[in-house]
């Protein structure tokens, strides 16, 4: 009798994204709770063996946002939305992007759709750091720019009004 030996997926990345990146970015999760050290290790093992795949941005500044890294966090969004946007060919900036962007169609694909998603977590990374005024500017660009509010940033910017308030 053979045995079958397989991981439990606790997260669903993206199914296009190369299985080894998978494995590693399921055993950061599985050790985020445990280990955090060997947890940010494995991310960022995802992170150096193809920097190129945008869910290792994402798993990245996940974790550090739940550890309450917020510095790292902001970092890894940033560096995500560089990575996104040289991938789309679209500027990674996104006051100028929303100064054209009729030019570009941001629910075009996942690289986009990626693009938009963290740049909401940058504005909720903002709104935890205490940068209000930062959120709400980067949350008035998101509306511009995702106005069918795909990223969800509504809820961003609910919690934002409740801030000023």
């Amino acid at each position: 009798m053979s045995s079958v030996a397989f991981v439990e997926e606790r997260v669903m990345f993206s199914p296009n994204m190369p299985a080894e990146i998978n494995n590693l970015l399921q055993a950061a999760v599985a050790a985020s709770s445990v280990d955090q050290n060997r947890a940010e290790n494995l991310f960022l093992q995802a992170q150096t063996l193809d920097s190129h795949c945008l869910q290792t941005y994402f798993a990245l500044y996940k974790f550090y946002f739940f550890q309450k890294r917020l510095i790292d966090a902001e970092r890894v969004v940033i560096a995500g939305l560089e990575e996104a946007a040289r991938q789309g060919g679209f500027p990674s900036d996104y006051r100028r992007l929303a100064k054209n962007r009729q030019k570009w169609d941001l629910y075009a694909n996942e690289i986009t759709l990626f693009y938009l998603y963290t740049l909401k977590a940058l504005a909720f990374i903002k709104l935890r750091l205490g940068f209000t005024i930062d959120a709400q500017l980067v949350l008035s660009h998101l509306q511009q720019l995702d106005p069918e509010d795909l990223s969800g940033a509504s809820v961003i910017m609910g919690l934002a009004a409740g801030v000023t308030e």
